[in-house]
């Protein structure tokens, strides 16, 4: 089994537009070229750069931590034009020319200088950490945070390679999507659309993600009642922990 590839995930939500409705979460459709996962919805993200941690602040408490942050906020920018977790405020014309540099090579940390912007790490809110073992090619050791985003700056850009659309969707909507066939999401998106599918606002979200620790997720086989099942643990705040192997999607 080859050596897991740190990556980070952003789970990004917003107000709906109704009073009282569930809030909405940012689902973007992969490339359905790419090698990996293509075609899938996931949430923004990717592998955690060696710029990320050239970015750590020298006391870090968790540099690996606070380098999943960075890669979480620079992918979120790179993929879907949004900027989460930057001081002060830009404005769509300064962050559409933050992801041109980015896109030309230039490093998270010069173009960020450049104009004078910081990382702010605490808007990300730690929220599980999955690390599937079944890939034989590529094995990902993925960070998942929350962060939530004014409704008046939500709009995403794709940016036509990873990413190949972009929408807003509650959590029970793509979750039904994906039973209609019109979507496909994998295992680990599914927990996690189901789970977030019990808050009410980004509020609740933010403190259930505090209440339940935070480790490795590792999903294995076993049988449950006796159907052969894939399983997470039961201690970690999902709602759903096994579904029939048969019917799981894994990649």
């Amino acid at each position: 089994m080859p050596d897991p590839i740190p990556a980070a995930t952003l789970i990004l939500m917003r107000e709906a537009a109704q009073r009282g409705a569930p809030p909405e979460i940012l689902m973007v459709e992969r490339g359905a070229t790419l090698a990996f996962l293509g075609g899938a919805m996931v949430f923004p993200g990717g592998r955690v750069d060696p710029g990320d941690h050239a970015m750590v602040p020298p006391h870090a408490p968790d540099p690996d931590d606070s380098a999943a942050r960075i890669a979480a906020i620079r992918e979120t920018i790179e993929e879907v034009g949004l900027a989460i977790g930057l001081v002060p405020h830009l404005d769509d014309m300064t962050v559409a020319s933050i992801r041109a540099d980015l896109a030309q090579g230039q490093a998270f940390a010069a173009a960020l200088t450049e104009r004078h912007v910081e990382i702010d790490e605490t808007v990300l809110t730690p929220f599980a950490r999955w690390c599937p073992e079944h890939v034989p090619v590529r094995r990902f050791d993925a960070r998942f945070y929350l962060a939530e985003v004014p409704r008046d700056a939500s709009t995403p850009v794709i940016d036509g390679g990873e990413t190949a659309r972009a929408e807003w969707l509650t959590a029970r909507a793509t979750l039904a999507a994906a039973d209609r066939g019109e979507i496909h999401i994998i295992f680990p998106t599914r927990r996690t659309l189901e789970r977030l599918a019990q808050y009410g606002d980004f509020l609740s979200a933010k403190a259930d993600a505090r209440a339940w620790p935070i480790r490795r997720i590792i999903p294995f086989q076993a049988e449950r009642d006796g159907v052969p099942s894939i399983c997470i643990p039961d201690d970690l705040g999902y709602p759903i922990t096994s579904e029939p192997l048969s019917a799981a999607r894994r990649g």
